[in-house]
């Protein structure tokens, strides 16, 4: 599990997956925080911005203010610059009271990278167990090649060999390479689950799709929504080697339409991007553009495709080489979800490919 490792901690910045509509969220009036700025978003709740190496070039983490401590809710990667700013961040900015307890939304490494470094200075780990057990599994992982299966399931996507080869040289990414060692022990929260921080009650919701298990906390005023909804950009929604024939599509949008009847208007506070109200129409506007893609998909494979032709019925514009993993697995899965909806079918083509077919 590493290529799909290297994909699972992006986002669909640069290559969504849908042509989304706008859809209508208002966003916080206020600026965004620098550096080891702490701005209050709501009594009780800090937005912090972390730094990130990408594309998509930061994170957002959100200290609660207990009386005894903050609760952090996601770390950013591990790494020597994210560590020296979590230093500069409890000396300047949080240094009144301690950090008691870390919240992961969930697996990825640039919401859990430094959750166990978090655990070694004695922090209580609050997340689902299905991401605790991604994260401890995935981390203690490490390999120096490609594994064969990564291969077939890239070849069976219509890759071709020379980038097969080449990427059969190079050392794949390692979840290791960003997520710090996690000790054993953790705090489950599972779906129902209620706990108090920053002041208020919050309820546990699991969300589905872009990861699996991921929590959603619910208070009157305000909604941890993590990377289940964002304000401008759609989250990445993958098929890998680990399971080719899920349908994680299938699983967001079911999940999103779980998670809108209980739009209050509240606050909400994204991984990324800047916090908005209007949680419902964001909702809505991101399952119709995965609606509309999936109608244009099935357009595009009247004539029967490989999952690497279908690129441009889903982007604006050519898919690099930075980008190819990504949207590879954002094309998967959208294929995956007309075969589930009955729209398509998936056969063996020539040379062993995958080639699916319009119904």
């Amino acid at each position: 599990m590493t290529e799909e490792t290297r994909m699972m901690d992006h986002l669909a910045a640069e290559t969504p997956a849908s042509r989304d509509p706008a859809g209508g969220p208002v966003a916080l009036d206020l600026a965004a925080p620098q550096g080891f700025e702490a701005p209050e978003v709501a009594p009780g709740i800090r937005w912090l911005r972390l730094p990130l190496p990408w594309a998509l070039d930061h994170v957002n983490a959100y200290a609660l203010e207990d009386p005894d401590g903050w609760t952090i809710i996601d770390t950013g990667i591990d790494s020597k610059r994210m560590r020296a700013h979590w230093q500069g961040l409890m000396t300047v900015t949080l240094g009144a009271k301690p950090i008691t307890r870390v919240i992961a939304t969930h697996h990825h490494p640039d919401h859990i990278g430094l959750v166990g470094w978090f655990q070694h200075q004695g922090v209580e780990l609050l997340t689902s167990r299905t991401a605790w057990l991604y994260a401890r599994m995935l981390v203690l992982d490490e390999q120096r090649d490609l594994a064969p299966e990564s291969l077939l399931f890239q070849a069976r996507a219509g890759v071709d060999e020379e980038a097969l080869a080449a990427r059969g040289r190079e050392r794949p990414f390692n979840f290791c390479d960003m997520v710090a060692p996690l000790p054993l022990g953790f705090t489950r929260l599972q779906e129902g689950d209620r706990l108090r921080a920053g002041g208020r009650d919050w309820r546990v919701r699991l969300a589905q799709g872009h990861a699996p298990d991921q929590l959603t906390l619910w208070s009157e005023d305000a909604v941890v929504i993590g990377d289940q909804v964002l304000p401008g950009i759609t989250p990445n929604i993958g098929v890998y080697a680990t399971e080719p024939a899920a349908d994680p599509l299938g699983d967001y949008l079911a999940s999103l339409e779980s998670l809108a009847p209980h739009d209050r208007g509240q606050l909400i506070l994204p991984g990324h991007q800047r916090p908005f109200r209007g949680l419902a129409a964001r909702i809505a506007a991101l399952t119709q553009g995965h609606r509309t893609a999936l109608d244009r998909l099935a357009q595009h494979i009247a004539t029967p495709c490989r999952a690497t032709d279908c690129f441009p019925a889903l982007y604006r514009r050519p898919i690099g080489p930075g980008e190819f993993s990504l949207a590879l697995a954002e094309t998967l899965a959208h294929l995956n979800r007309l075969v589930a909806e009955g729209r398509a079918r998936r056969h063996e083509g020539p040379g062993g490919a995958w080639l699916w077919a319009a119904i």
